[in-house]
């Protein structure tokens, strides 16, 4: 029987810590700071998977044998990437914007064993519809904190749920982590969590 070898998860995030812990998965943290800034040009796509990477080779430098876990969830309207917002007047700006209209959450998600340099990566998309929201609403979100360490102003495990009408797709991928997308991705490498 092969032996797995130890996981670790790229990122300091603890929503994707805490759905790791969720589907009982035994993991170790190394978060990995990388330049994350859009290049000129850049897909919202392309820009998720090439951050994930630049996260995972990162942390695989950093360690022995280890499968390595690593993800990048951007918010997009429009083609526009919406980052974490700047301070409350960018978090006012960007849920203003996203105000009764449907977005897209990408994820791009990286798997690597150090060993074999085997390196699987995939994009999760799902389709995010929010409310019409009142301006006393968007200001009253933002003065909570809630919006400002968050990638398009918002979070849909927090408080954010009350903002969002609709979601098509893997819920979890707007959380940060494609659950099932990893499951799957995990067992080519032989880890399966059920």
């Amino acid at each position: 029987m092969k032996q797995i070898p130890p996981i670790i998860l790229a990122s300091n995030s603890p929503r994707r810590r805490d759905l790791l812990r969720q589907i009982g998965l035994d993991f170790s943290t190394d978060p990995a700071d990388v330049d994350e800034r859009v290049l000129p040009g850049e897909k919202p796509d392309v820009y998720a998977i090439r951050v994930a990477l630049d996260k995972a080779r990162v942390a695989a430098r950093r360690t022995g044998n280890a499968i390595i876990i690593a993800a990048d969830t951007v918010v997009v309207m429009d083609d526009s990437i919406l980052g974490k917002p700047n301070g409350p007047e960018d978090a006012k700006r960007m849920l203003t914007l996203l105000s009764g209209k449907m977005h897209r959450v990408l994820t791009g998600l990286v798997i690597m064993e150090t060993a074999s340099r085997k390196t699987i990566s995939k994009t999760s998309v799902t389709k995010v519809w929010f409310r019409n929201l009142s301006g006393h609403e968007i200001e009253a979100y933002v003065a909570s904190g809630e919006p400002l360490d968050k990638a398009g102003a918002y979070g849909i495990q927090e408080k954010g749920a009350i903002l969002v009408s609709q979601v098509e797709g893997c819920f979890y991928n707007v959380v940060g982590l494609p659950i099932a997308l990893l499951g799957e991705l995990l067992h080519e490498f032989g880890v399966d969590i059920l």
